[in-house]
């Protein structure tokens, strides 16, 4: 493996381990693909630093297991919007 590929992967499942992000954001923070992201925590960092490995997949099983919950609340709140529209349009 390449070294830098190494060393983006353990600088990525710190920064997730680290802020709790989700795979989106710490994809958008380093400018790679969410694919990427993934490699580099199950394939990369699994073999490179267990312990690190081990941090950063609690944090993606967990942001997995409540993303269908994040989802809801998000069009919750864009219905909330559009009916706030309906019911005043002279305040949007």
């Amino acid at each position: 493996m390449d070294d830098l590929v190494g060393k983006r992967a353990v600088e990525v499942g710190r920064y997730i381990a680290d802020n709790k992000c989700t795979v989106r954001a710490a994809a958008k923070k380093f400018g790679i693909s969410k694919s990427t992201v993934h490699k580099d925590i199950s394939e990369r960092l699994k073999t490179i630093d267990g312990l690190l490995y081990e941090q950063a997949e609690q944090v993606l099983q967990f942001n997995k297991a409540e993303r269908h919950i994040r989802g809801g609340n998000a069009t919750k709140k864009k219905y909330e919007q559009v009916r706030k529209m309906r019911e005043n349009p002279a305040e949007s």
